[in-house]
């Protein structure tokens, strides 16, 4: 992967990271990715791994607990969400029956409703965690614009904004690009000199050069390091 296609991922990583088909059409609903995070925040607490806390004898982080018989009907039943206890419940009115109780104040919304809908109709597959599910290689994605991709990344950056009826930016100019190289891998804006420098290279690989040399600094370890540090300092208080 070429330094160029780095930074431009790392750019655009935040629209990858949504969960959207570059077909447009309704993905299967993963169970790491879609399905788990809303059963963490809403029903693991009382219905989770923790036996002391857990209640109604429901456990709905693995696959047995949640197809266990509890008494002529199950939680999931994988292919029937109109048969599926926890379905039922999340749609349900009553304030007697409906889950996430209402005192516990918490609410799914129509997308996440959706998404469990989806996932029980797909057959409600649970999966291992993420570490210890071996990564495969995606299938590289057609685009229309077969001349803007460098390289395999990129034809997954500009199949989403296809998918999303979007274009990508025209190149920017050097000033701009090496601005914004200084200031997103060290954290510091380039003197005039520094810039004036890059814009004046036309060796055939000037930004790669660009790049590595900022790379080697110990602002660049400085830049990132402090982000995590900030996740440490805040876990320990959250």
């Amino acid at each position: 992967m070429s330094v160029t296609s780095a930074l431009r991922l790392a750019g655009c990583l935040a629209v990858l990271l949504i969960p959207v088909a570059v077909s447009g059409a309704d993905p299967t609903p993963l169970y790491n990715r879609d399905v788990r995070p809303i059963l963490a925040a809403n029903c693991f607490t009382c219905h989770g791994p923790d036996v002391e806390a857990r209640e109604a004898d429901l456990r709905l982080d693995t696959i047995d607990g949640a197809t266990a018989d509890l008494g002529g009907y199950q939680a999931v039943v994988p292919g029937d969400p109109d048969q599926s206890e926890l379905f039922l419940r999340i749609i349900s009115e009553d304030p007697d029956e409906q889950m996430p109780p209402p005192d516990a104040e918490k609410t799914l919304s129509i997308e996440q409703i959706e998404i469990l809908r989806r996932w029980i109709i797909a057959g409600a597959n649970y999966e291992r965690h993420w570490a210890f599910v071996p990564p495969l290689r995606p299938p590289v994605p057609v685009v229309q614009h077969t001349g803007w991709p460098r390289n395999l990344i990129d034809h997954f950056i500009l199949a989403r904004l296809e998918a999303e009826g979007l274009r990508p930016a025209p190149e920017a100019d050097r000033y701009t690009l090496v601005r914004r190289a200084y200031l997103d891998l060290i954290g510091l804006p380039p003197s005039p000199e520094q810039a004036d420098a890059f814009v004046n290279d036309d060796a055939p690989k000037a930004w790669e050069n660009l790049v590595d040399s900022l790379m080697s600094q110990e602002h660049y370890g400085e830049r990132w390091a402090r982000l995590w540090l900030d996740l440490a300092r805040y876990a320990d208080t959250n």
